[in-house]
């Protein structure tokens, strides 16, 4: 025993001399900076300055190339000199104090910030010239109170109105989601609470529909509709051609929606025994609620605004008929088509005008969808939160009464 201890502290020793003349490099025995993080959200005052300077060398150097040392001329090259040699300064300025990746994240959140720019100032530029031109009709109380029955085309903008089309539009969307919304919602979960070898066709079929040009849905309607079974152009038949356009923006946003329900909601729902169709029913669909009414505003959005299925369909009219089954049926699409085709001014501000307030209900719409759909899925409301509590309130006293007030 002695002997082993002897031998296991030489070859220790041994070990030691050898690692004695090792030499360690001096960078690595230097302590490691700790690394800082970069924070990309906060803008510095040396940001700031940075961005100043570079615009003010980008103009000044574009000034010069197309006034003095070249004869480009126009005010959209201008602006895109302006920018390139913007970004080109920019990166030199940052590339100074500070490292690639900054340098690249820089350039980028430039790039983006431009790109929303421009996107923002093309949406401004549409509403507000449509909001500009259709200013006088706007003002007008009779716009929204009258139809154009008894106003012809060189009357002033005082006599006639859109009623006609505002009720055509309201009747024939709220006709095509009586449609839609069941056939949408059923085709959603399908394709997501099923596991039926149809689903890939049936997608397949819902992608195609999403890029079908309206005019081939009008036509499709009007060719059984109206030539094979023989039914009058009307309000029904133009519902139907919007139902078609509705319908598969509504199935993929619904998918996408259910897809974002927590699996574990369902295996719940599954392990008390309940069947399929009552998971679906009460676990589901109610968790997903909000991003459904999403859905279901999308479609509604993509189906208010189309005017060659209703054109196709529907007919022109000029008076208020609330009969979808007969006649034809006017909606706002097709009164801006209408009224803009015309060569007199009064018509033609009318047109700019019924395009605004077309506007303002897709907005009103969006806003409704934000306000219904602002919180993720499975996320409860308050309203719902206090509802689901007295629920479970009262599950609990029923429990109790049927186990005498022993529960573990």
């Amino acid at each position: 025993m002695v002997n082993n201890d002897t031998s296991t502290s030489s070859a220790t020793e041994r070990r030691a001399s050898e690692f004695a003349g090792t030499i360690v490099p001096e960078r690595l025995a230097e302590p490691v900076e700790p690394q800082v993080r970069r924070n990309i959200a906060k803008v510095s005052r040396r940001d700031i300055m940075v961005g100043l300077g570079s615009v003010l060398s980008a103009v000044s150097t574009t000034m010069l190339i197309f006034g003095r040392l070249t004869p480009l001329r126009g005010r959209i090259g201008f602006v895109v000199v302006a920018f390139a040699i913007y970004l080109v300064i920019y990166a030199l300025l940052v590339s100074l104090t500070e490292d690639r990746p900054a340098v690249i994240d820089r350039v980028m959140s430039a790039l983006f910030t431009a790109a929303a720019v421009v996107a923002g100032a093309a949406l401004v530029s549409v509403v507000g010239f449509t909001l500009w031109r259709g200013r006088s009709a706007l003002l007008k109380p009779n716009l929204y109170t009258q139809d154009m029955s008894t106003t012809g085309p060189l009357d002033p903008l005082g006599k006639g109105g859109i009623l006609h089309a505002i009720v055509g539009s309201l009747i024939i969307v709220g006709l095509a989601l009586v449609v839609t919304v069941p056939l949408g919602l059923a085709c959603a979960v399908f394709l997501n609470e099923t596991r039926s070898r149809m689903r890939s066709t049936v997608r397949s079929v819902v992608t195609a529909m999403t890029a079908l040009p309206s005019i081939l849905a009008g036509l499709f309607v009007f060719a059984v509709w109206v030539l094979i079974l023989g039914f009058q152009r009307s309000g029904l038949a133009a519902a139907i051609a919007i139902s078609i356009m509705m319908l598969p923006i509504i199935v993929r946003s619904a998918e996408v929606v259910l897809r974002l329900v927590p699996g574990n909601l369902r295996e719940a729902s599954e392990a008390t025994g309940a069947p399929q169709w009552r998971t679906v029913w009460f676990v589901v669909l109610p968790t997903a609620r909000s991003g459904l009414v999403n859905a279901v505003i999308l479609g509604v959005a993509r189906g208010v605004g189309e005017t060659a299925p209703v054109l196709l369909v529907s007919g022109v009219t000029s008076t208020i008929n609330s009969n979808p089954r007969a006649n034809p049926m006017m909606s706002l699409p097709l009164a801006v088509f209408e009224f803009v085709r015309s060569p007199q001014q009064a018509l033609i501000q009318r047109g700019f005008a019924t395009a605004a307030v077309l506007m303002v209900l897709v907005l009103v719409l969006f806003t409704v969808a934000r306000m219904f759909a602002g919180r993720p899925v499975g996320r409860q409301s308050k309203r719902q939160a206090r509802r689901t509590a007295r629920h479970s309130a009262k599950d609990l006293q029923r429990i109790d009464a049927l186990t005498g007030g022993h529960t573990s």
